[in-house]
């Protein structure tokens, strides 16, 4: 419950996605709160993946795309929702590399559509629904650019996005604080370190390694595997934006990281050796293991600094990493059946983000 002890009726863009699907489960599973899932189901989105909730009488679905500003209208309208949680964006470097379009009409036309539909909808609501109203759009660390071998990022470390991804991000954020300082809707942003978890579409690291390993081929490692990235429990994320939604301060901003910095050579090897103790096979998988020419504009290290969503709200992930990813290689090995859906049981993804193509 938010801070007046009400249940509150929820709208979550891009909720038949990995991280957005991962928050509805919760919400449904542990609130009371009522969800309605807007996601157009593009590649990465899946109603397989709430296959646990859709009989729900608290949950609904609409297959719309967040820039069809006539039909966000038409669902605020009908819904009357208490919150928003944006999710909906596309997310893979690797994609917006090779074709950027998709990911400026999305993650920044789509934005500014949803803002100027919540500010329409936010403006006729009784004063005191009006005040309680929140906006949360949901952001990546991507957007501070890089770091050196130390330090981490804050709430104010300044923007320096360095792929076509991170910088429809960027421009996003800054959509969502312009409507907060211009209009007064009561946005929240939040900037997230790596996702991982049960239910991720098959082009990011960890699941990539783990199918590639089951298949007997090679696992691809950008570069020298080096590169430093700090990982988050999708579902420990997913508790982090219930909180932020619930019971964070409009106009604030909050990092939410897993403290589990790693390079992405030894997530690899995490991830090859669990797997070698949970099958009982004689081979070796981390012998599979292969390096391959790093992608353009490839971030050496980002680290979080998320001191502030736990001083100010009492939020700390609950998973490490060595528990997460023993959860996430035996959601895998029990899940192929939901893996062969989402990919039309074609996993084995061609090579993207080799800038090749404009």
């Amino acid at each position: 419950m938010n801070q007046t002890g009400n249940t509150l009726k929820i709208i979550v863009t891009g909720g038949a996605g990995f991280i957005g699907s991962a928050l509805v489960r919760l919400i449904i599973k542990e609130t009371e709160h009522e969800v309605l899932n807007i996601d157009k189901l593009t590649y990465a989105g899946h109603l397989e993946s709430l296959k646990d909730i859709a009989d729900s009488q608290r949950y609904q679905f609409e297959k719309v795309d967040i820039c069809e500003a006539d039909e966000i209208n038409r669902i605020f309208n009908e819904f009357q929702p208490d919150a928003i949680i944006h999710l909906a964006a596309e997310s893979h470097v690797d994609r917006s590399i090779d074709g950027s379009e998709e990911f400026i009409k999305t993650n920044i036309n789509g934005t500014h559509i949803l803002l100027q539909e919540a500010k329409k909808y936010w403006a006729e609501l009784d004063q005191e629904v009006k005040e309680n109203f929140r906006f949360l759009h949901v952001s990546t660390d991507e957007v501070y650019g890089e770091l050196g071998d130390e330090g981490f990022f804050t709430e104010d470390t300044p923007y320096d996005p360095r792929s076509p991804y991170s910088s429809s991000k960027a421009s996003s954020d800054h959509l969502v604080r312009a409507w907060y300082h211009t209009y007064g809707l009561p946005t929240l942003i939040t900037n997230c370190s790596n996702n991982y978890g049960p239910y991720q579409f098959p082009e990011k690291l960890i699941p990539v390694v783990i199918l590639k390993a089951l298949q007997g081929k090679e696992i691809p490692v950008y570069g020298t595997g080096e590169n430093v990235r700090d990982w988050l429990y999708v579902d420990d994320h997913a508790r982090a934006l219930l909180t932020v939604v619930e019971n964070g301060k409009p106009g604030e901003t909050y990092n939410i990281g897993g403290h589990n910095e790693k390079q992405n050579l030894d997530v690899v090897h995490t991830i090859c050796n669990t797997l070698n103790k949970l099958l009982a096979k004689h081979q070796n998988y981390r012998e599979q293991i292969t390096f391959v020419t790093d992608r353009p504009g490839h971030d050496f290290r980002y680290a979080i600094d998320a001191s502030k969503i736990e001083k100010e709200l009492g939020w700390t992930p609950e998973e490490t990493f060595e528990t997460g990813i023993k959860a996430t290689v035996e959601w895998y090995l029990n899940n192929m059946d939901w893996v062969e859906a989402v990919t039309g049981n074609n996993y084995n993804l061609e090579r993207l983000g080799t800038g090749q193509k404009s």
